[in-house]
């Protein structure tokens, strides 16, 4: 039986990954060593392996076949576009994609005006507003704080994550409209699909018994 490669993203996505398998006799002593400076995680007995990554590297690694399943939120997953199989909806990290901004500029998104939105997620901001809203806009790329556009006058509305809105409230700031909600997410690479098709499906189907 050859081994099946898991690529994690690494953080609070990765525990809760960790806790989930668990419930389903999944276990990797390996990965609970914090000291651990190894890269590569092997549970010999099922022949599973696993290692972290960044969260937008996870669906790069499955694409090329170098990991076989990733964990990933579909932020993630719908801003990177690769050919992956998404498979399962595992119920956690859930918040949402959404347009925010000052209550002043929600009629700027009715009108079709041309905005200015600022956001670390560009494909899914382009994809929303060019093929869902159909308005054009110019979107400016961030990688730090997307709160701050707005404030500074740097962009009308941002698109950003949305756990629970605080920040935003404490910034003068609404959602204005929701993109899509999001979740972490089971990829699989398309020829592990239907290579280990049995291994991935019993597997998928241990895993949505206990989401």
């Amino acid at each position: 039986m050859r081994y099946l490669t898991f690529a994690l993203g690494k953080g609070r996505l990765a525990n809760e990954t960790l806790k989930l398998f668990e419930k389903i006799g999944i276990t990797c002593e390996e990965m609970k060593d914090e000291s651990s400076r190894k890269l590569i995680f092997t549970n010999e007995a099922l022949k599973l392996k696993f290692f972290l990554s960044k969260g937008p590297d996870v669906p790069t690694y499955v694409e090329y076949g170098a990991a076989d399943i990733g964990i990933v939120g579909k932020d993630t997953i719908l801003e990177e576009g690769r050919k992956v199989h998404e498979v399962l909806d595992l119920g956690f990290g859930k918040c949402r994609m959404c347009v925010c901004g000052y209550k002043n500029a929600a009629p700027l998104l009715k009108h079709h005006e041309l905005i200015r939105v600022a956001t670390k997620y560009p494909n899914i901001t382009r994809d929303y507003f060019y093929n869902t809203k159909h308005q054009t806009v110019e979107i400016i790329k961030l990688n730090g704080s997307i709160e701050l556009a707005p404030i500074v006058g740097l962009s009308e509305v941002i698109v950003d994550i949305v756990e629970t809105g605080s920040t935003l409230r404490e910034n003068g700031l609404e959602i204005l409209e929701e993109v899509c909600p999001l979740s972490a997410r089971m990829i699989v690479n398309p020829v592990t699909m239907r290579m280990e098709g049995e291994r991935i499906k019993n597997l998928i189907m241990r895993l949505r018994a206990q989401v």
